[in-house]
């Protein structure tokens, strides 16, 4: 080991650029060596993928260069994809590289979870990364012209979307806005597109209250989203899906976002994991493995009711926070803190000016909700880069 350890943080989402920013703040001069790994130059809002995906805002409203968030004299960015990580030899494999590390933090995101539907992983989209998002938006509007091109076929404007949890109930509400100007656009006739939420749970938007998740389905069905709850995809094919009850549904256009597992380099590094996910200890630490630290989605811990924490950017960045505070302690020789999650409130949006929101005991909808969104994303921009980011990419109307 070097006389200056050397920290690989891998993945610059929520977990990651929080745990970056903390150290290069608390660090002292060559206390350190830190090393940020991202397969892009850029850090993007992963809260905020349904949008450009709908084509309801703008892919440069949901990133920003990774250059602008740290410092370069502090922290060593290095583009480039991970391809293996060996704890035995304490080495990073990256596909034009090696880094070896003293403390490595595994902040890789998830990967979707098709739960083995056959077929889901071939012919859905999914709403992942930018590159995804573009695809997804080019392919909705593709449909349109096609739909005009071959004889009207219906199931160029029928549009499935597997999930409805945060991320399928904002990007079906985002879709059901960018309808009337697509149809507008394309000479299409509204009422002709349809668009389809499957949930095979037994309610939509699990964590919310009853009351809060009737009103989002009603707003949502008013907009012309069909719900089938309760109801599983059984098959997905390459013109639609095939649910549990045997109803086909012809669409060119599936969108699955009902699953998310943590990153497949988690169980080929060896570590005891659940769909990609370690349960990690309360220091948010490997067991067995005190240098290695995993947040975000690749990491499984369990709340007081004994439950696993939902991957969300809220948890991701806590964690972040805490992982900084145990890796300087750990350089330091000073004892770890516990980490502790701090529920600041749960707010899902339903479109324009839509939305519901839980904050402490207290429960919006409509308006009120859908601006308490607009502060939650603001907060973290002013969180990770200040006023000079809230003006340049926050929402203000």
């Amino acid at each position: 080991m070097s006389s200056i350890p050397k920290i690989v943080i891998l993945g610059a989402g929520y977990g990651g650029i929080l745990t970056a920013q903390r150290l290069q703040k608390a660090l002292n001069y060559n206390e350190a060596d830190v090393t940020l790994v991202n397969r892009h130059e850029y850090h993007y809002f992963t809260t905020h993928l349904h949008m450009p995906a709908a084509g309801t805002d703008s892919i440069e409203h949901t990133r920003v260069s990774i250059s602008k968030l740290i410092d370069e004299f502090k922290i060593d960015l290095v583009k480039s994809s991970v391809q293996e990580i060996r704890t035995q030899q304490k080495k990073v494999i990256l596909e034009d590289g090696t880094l070896s590390y003293d403390y490595l933090v595994i902040a890789l995101g998830g990967e979707p979870e098709t739960f083995g539907i056959p077929g889901l992983d071939k012919y859905a989209l999914t709403i992942r990364s930018i590159n995804s998002v573009r695809l997804i938006r080019e392919h909705i509007e593709y449909q349109f012209a096609k739909y005009k091109n071959e004889n009207n076929a219906q199931e160029h404007i029928n549009f499935v979307v597997g999930g409805a949890g945060f991320s399928g109930i904002e990007f079906v509400a985002e879709l059901a806005d960018r309808i009337p100007a697509l149809c507008k656009e394309y000479d299409v006739d509204p009422s002709m597109v349809n668009i389809y939420n499957v949930e095979a749970a037994p309610t939509a938007l699990p964590g919310f209250a009853p009351e809060l998740v009737e009103h989002a389905m009603t707003v949502l069905t008013k907009k012309g989203v069909t719900f089938k709850i309760g109801v599983a995809i059984k098959e997905c094919l390459p013109n639609g899906v095939i649910l549990a009850t045997g109803e086909e549904i012809k669409a060119s256009t599936i969108v699955w976002t009902g699953g998310i597992r943590g990153n497949r380099l988690i169980e080929a590094a060896g570590f005891e994991a659940m769909r990609g996910r370690v349960k990690v200890d309360e220091y948010l630490r490997v067991p067995g493995h005190e240098n290695i630290f995993i947040i975000g989605d690749g990491s499984l811990m369990i709340n007081p009711e004994g439950r696993p924490y939902p991957p969300t950017a809220q948890i991701a960045m806590q964690q972040g926070e805490c992982c900084a505070f145990n890796l300087v302690a750990a350089i330091r020789s000073q004892q770890p803190k516990k980490f502790a999650f701090s529920n600041k409130g749960t707010v899902a949006s339903l479109g324009k000016g839509q939305g519901i929101a839980v904050v402490g005991d207290k429960k919006y909808r409509g308006w009120t909700a859908a601006q308490l969104k607009k502060v939650v994303d603001m907060r973290y921009l002013f969180i990770i880069g200040g006023i000079p980011l809230v003006l340049k990419k926050g929402r203000f109307f």
